[in-house]
């Protein structure tokens, strides 16, 4: 299957990067190279893309994408959460700017092979990295009630998640849930009917939160987002696109609390403890897809971008 994906916000991502030509760019989700072919058109012979992704397909795809383009290339499989690690063993001591797109490619939610998508029938795995261990069976079939209930109601925000693992917990029972369709199955018997005429698919949240759960999303994103901002030269830019609101609020909040490191009280009539920030604000709301691009590409409507920016 070819991998295919339609950038998210290309223009806006490619523009707020604020590229120099000679410059160091890292694309921390590659994918099959969309958004990195928008940098690597930018950048000279003495420029340099790094491109990492955890699923060797993504790097595969994207290798060749890229080929064509002048500027140095290095392909790491990896997480971006290991950014400084990366960097340290290219020997590299900064870069220039760095692209995060946090939303699952086309290529993994068309591949049913990989499980992602509640519209196919497939193996319940969900991994991006096909080396890790712990896959969507697992999780189903070995959580308890209680841990499955967490990760529905807290990844997914699913209102009906105690019903839905209790569900789960009664049909596993009888037999082990293997695929995909099973625990459609079973989480639309678990929604009342009423509540699965209007809105999403009743398996959209249960399924992200799971895919959450399987590969470690958030925590991935807690590490990276202070880590990127550590690793930039003066004058670099994050650029991060989220699709949802536990993503969002990360990112948001942690580029708040970089831009504000005072820890005073505030009731303090002035700072005492001296923290000063060392980044500039770039996007205060974050920035959205046009209708034209909703219109081509529906799966960007909750992309939402945020940048910010290393002094320098």
């Amino acid at each position: 299957m070819d991998f295919k994906h339609v950038s998210v916000l290309y223009n806006e991502c490619i523009e707020g990067l604020n590229m120099k030509e000679n410059g160091i760019y890292v694309d921390g989700t590659l994918g099959g190279g969309g958004h990195a072919s928008g940098i690597c058109s930018f950048l000279g012979q003495e420029g340099m893309l790094i491109g990492i992704d955890r699923d060797s397909d993504a790097l595969h795809a994207a290798k060749n994408r890229l080929e064509g383009f002048r500027c140095k290339k290095e392909f790491i499989q990896d997480n971006y959460s290991n950014i400084q690690e990366i960097i340290e063993q290219l020997g590299i001591e900064g870069i220039d700017g760095a692209l995060l797109d946090l939303g699952v490619s086309s290529f993994q939610l068309d591949n049913f092979e990989r499980g992602f998508s509640y519209m196919q029938t497939a193996p319940l795995d969900m991994r991006m990295n096909a080396k890790d261990s712990l896959t969507a069976e697992e999780v189903v079939n070995n959580y308890t009630e209680t841990e499955l209930t967490e990760i529905i109601r807290k990844y997914g925000e699913e209102r009906w998640a105690s019903r839905i693992s209790e569900f789960i917990v009664k049909a596993r029972k009888q037999k082990r849930i293997e695929n995909t369709a099973e625990l459609v199955d079973i989480i639309k018997a678990a929604i009342p009917a009423s509540a699965r005429r209007e809105g999403p698919h009743p398996a959209k949240r249960t399924f992200q939160a799971i895919r959450i759960e399987v590969n470690d999303e958030l925590g991935h994103l807690e590490r990276a987002v202070e880590d990127f901002c550590n690793v930039l030269k003066p004058g670099g830019r994050l650029c991060i696109i989220t699709f949802h609101s536990l993503e969002d609020r990360i990112v948001k909040e942690y580029f708040n609390k970089r831009l504000n490191p005072c820890t005073c009280p505030k009731e303090f009539p002035m700072c005492t403890c001296g923290a000063v920030t060392d980044m500039v604000k770039v996007t205060g709301k974050p920035i959205i897809s046009t209708k034209e691009e909703l219109e081509e590409n529906p799966r960007a409507r909750s992309a939402k971008l945020r940048i910010i920016e290393k002094k320098r």
